[in-house]
């Protein structure tokens, strides 16, 4: 009996695009978060405003801000097409399966996956810098809440990795990747590292490569095949040919 395929796969903005959550821009030299804030109003902030560490020590209070901002509005999207594709592939698949997924906000979890790991953490997630516990979180961080594990005040900041930052589970993930008989790739840039390498890390290692996406990425030369168009439309028809 032919065992299944180990599959990766790495999901980026353009999937959760779909579902109304903004992605990052590039404007000239600087790159901006456009979001909507809670009074429905579009704005913008250049990511080292928001999203270093450096920002953070230089003005907490924007940094939660910008955070609790982009909580609440997480909370009226929904999970699409792609996402519920992926879980049902999550449910289904025999083999080994790892979805790495760089957004943070939770729609893979709320569609139904399991196998899934956030490299760059999690919006519904406070991490404590007094006691080093994460919390799940659902409201805002501005006023310096206290700490459910420790009881510290104003020692909670967004579970976010920011620029700068590493990533959460990178020995988990290139132990899938050494593994993987089969990486795809869904709604990247192919820009941000150390994602942008994974592709490049599962062809040594010998596995197939597939990138769906709604343009080509930076790293499309690296991947066997292409498929441009939307995540919603994509994603399912591709799960749909795998589990039939």
């Amino acid at each position: 009996m032919t065992r299944p395929m180990n599959i990766v796969i790495l999901t980026g903005s353009g999937i959760s695009a779909e579902s109304g959550i903004p992605t990052f821009r590039t404007s000239g030299a600087t790159t901006f978060w456009d979001y909507i804030d809670s009074g429905g109003v579009r704005r913008s902030h250049p990511v080292e405003e928001v999203c270093t560490p450096e920002a953070f020590a230089r003005d907490p209070a924007l940094v939660q801000h910008f955070y609790d901002q982009r909580r609440a509005a997480l909370a009226a999207a929904e999970p699409n097409a792609a996402h519920h594709a992926l879980a049902r592939l999550d449910s289904a698949w025999a083999g080994e399966l790892l979805i790495v997924t760089q957004n943070v906000d939770d729609l893979h979890e709320r569609a139904g996956a399991t196998r899934l790991l956030h490299m760059h953490g999690a919006l519904r997630s406070a991490w404590c810098l007094a006691c080093d516990g994460r919390s799940a979180w659902d409201g805002p961080l501005e006023q310096g809440p206290s700490c459910p594990a420790c009881g510290a005040a104003g020692a909670l900041r967004p579970d976010i990795v920011w620029f700068g930052e590493i990533p959460y589970g990178m020995e988990r993930i290139d132990r899938a990747l050494e593994r993987a008989d089969l990486f795809v790739s869904i709604g990247t840039s192919g820009a941000v590292y150390p994602a942008a390498g994974f592709v490049r890390t599962a062809r040594y290692h010998g596995a197939a490569t597939l990138e769906l996406n709604l343009e080509p990425s930076g790293g499309s030369i690296f991947f066997d095949e292409t498929r441009l168009g939307p995540a919603g439309q994509l994603v399912p028809e591709w799960v749909d040919a795998l589990l039939g």
